[in-house]
């Protein structure tokens, strides 16, 4: 829970700090504006001729349950070479069994269907929409990458968000601590 004393600058630089960081991405995502050729990305884009995950795997859900199958043996891989302690795999009708359902159902199951659904409605950029960083992230490697196009929108939207951030920071850090 954060505190917020609307009385103070503090309070008040980290509600415009979060206001800047929700503008910007909102910015990036719905404003475009003049497209800037900054770099060469160092993928390319494919043809629509070209092979893609849909032609292999044709229902959608099955890539991403494919995926999380292979990330699911891996870690038990690693935890069997890592934890050796027979008691740490037991599991009981108690909280380690609804966070391993709760994190295998809703987190990681949940998110894949609600992203996918997402970015059939809004588009690529909508689901990261709500981490202001993440946009950033998007904005910047998608361009690098695989040759994104880099607006006037994007831009602007990604300074907002790295200075709402930073101002966010700096009065969360400034604030005495409560005793």
């Amino acid at each position: 829970m954060e505190a917020l004393h609307i009385r103070s600058m503090l309070g008040l630089l980290k509600i415009a700090g979060v206001l800047l960081s929700v503008g910007g991405t909102m910015i990036i995502s719905l404003y475009k504006g003049k497209i800037l050729h900054l770099w060469n990305p160092i993928l390319h884009r494919h043809n629509e001729e070209d092979s893609k995950v849909l032609k292999v795997y044709p229902y959608k859900y099955w890539s991403s349950m494919a995926t999380c199958l292979v990330g699911g043996f891996q870690t038990a891989l690693a935890g069997v070479i890592l934890r050796r302690d027979k008691n740490a795999w037991k599991i009981g009708w108690d909280i380690n069994l609804v966070t391993i359902v709760y994190s295998g159902a809703l987190a990681t199951a949940g998110k894949y269907s609600l992203n996918s659904w997402a970015v059939a409605k809004k588009g690529p950029s909508y689901p990261p929409m709500f981490s202001p960083l993440s946009v950033v992230f998007t904005v910047v490697l998608g361009s690098i990458f695989i040759g994104d196009d880099i607006t006037i929108g994007s831009l602007i939207g990604t300074i907002l968000v790295i200075v709402g951030t930073y101002v966010f920071l700096w009065a969360k850090a400034n604030e005495l601590p409560e005793k």
